[in-house]
């Protein structure tokens, strides 16, 4: 666990009470929409709001800020938490949230760069989250722009060859304005990750392409704080950081289970989660 001190105590606890008002959103949206991703939406949760909320430059008024810092997300089908993050932010109007997945609503199963303000990239075909922001991360050098990119991939992703290629072409150029972020909950929709197709020792292999690795509890808020910081601080390579964390965290009866990777809560469900999360 990181060592947080004095005033940053207190923004850590708002932090997390950000977090537990998004895993809210988040059950509400699958819940009305009766069908989307609950278990890596959960599971990533802590790590998206300290991007949005603490870590990232950016601008609700102004999204096509070019200073701005980006976020990538690979994993797509964890959309409803991207929502829930930009609602919160002040991207658009939180009363959209209950359109999720309904035929001509901006809020698609999968992000859409065209249809919201605050999605930089649809996603959704998995692998492809890193290549993009390794491009981002070029583009930003050449024009001089002092911006990061956040790639956000999920453990199984991993298994996509093109998220290697993209990693040894980010450590090839010294992309030290790319950080990536693997959401290692240890289970993908066929079952865990490691019997469907082992993905360890991902330490060594992120090493082995020329990253700096960092290896965290995600779900440890003052964690994820310091990574971020000391991804920062690092020149002439990108960082990964591994962020050991629980599918469906947040909720008991979601968690570590396979079958809430793509399956929504039930009105029952949904009123026992948000009991345990104290709405």
């Amino acid at each position: 666990m990181a060592v947080i001190e004095g005033e940053k105590v207190s923004d850590i606890k708002r932090l997390e009470d950000i977090a537990r008002g998004i895993r809210i959103d988040i059950l509400k949206m699958l819940a009305e929409a009766g069908s989307g991703h609950t278990g890596g939406s959960l599971s990533a949760t802590d790590i998206v709001t300290a991007l949005y909320f603490h870590k990232m430059r950016h601008n609700p008024k102004d999204p096509a800020w070019k200073e701005r810092d980006r976020f990538i997300l690979s994993k797509g089908h964890a959309a409803p938490l991207l929502y829930a993050v930009l609602a919160r932010s002040g991207y658009f109007d939180p009363s959209l949230l209950s359109t999720l997945r309904r035929l001509g609503s901006p809020l698609q199963g999968h992000p859409n760069s065209k249809s919201l303000p605050g999605i930089e990239v649809s996603t959704g075909s998995l692998g492809q989250g890193l290549s993009v922001a390794s491009g981002i991360c070029l583009g930003l050098r050449l024009n001089n722009i002092p911006a990061r990119v956040y790639c956000l991939l999920g453990d199984g992703e991993t298994q996509e060859g093109q998220v290697w290629e993209a990693a040894m072409t980010a450590a090839h150029y010294g992309l030290d304005n790319l950080c990536a972020i693997v959401d290692n909950n240890g289970l993908q929709i066929d079952g865990p990750v490691e019997e469907i197709m082992r993905v360890s020792p991902m330490n060594d292999k992120w090493r082995a392409f020329g990253w700096n690795v960092i290896e965290i509890d995600g779900h440890d808020m003052a964690a994820i704080l310091s990574a971020l910081d000391e991804a920062e601080k690092i020149k002439g390579r990108p960082t990964v950081i591994i962020a050991h964390t629980i599918k469906g965290k947040g909720v008991s009866f979601f968690e570590g289970r396979v079958e809430y990777h793509g399956k929504a809560p039930t009105s029952d469900e949904l009123k026992r989660a948000l009991k345990e999360l104290g709405e």
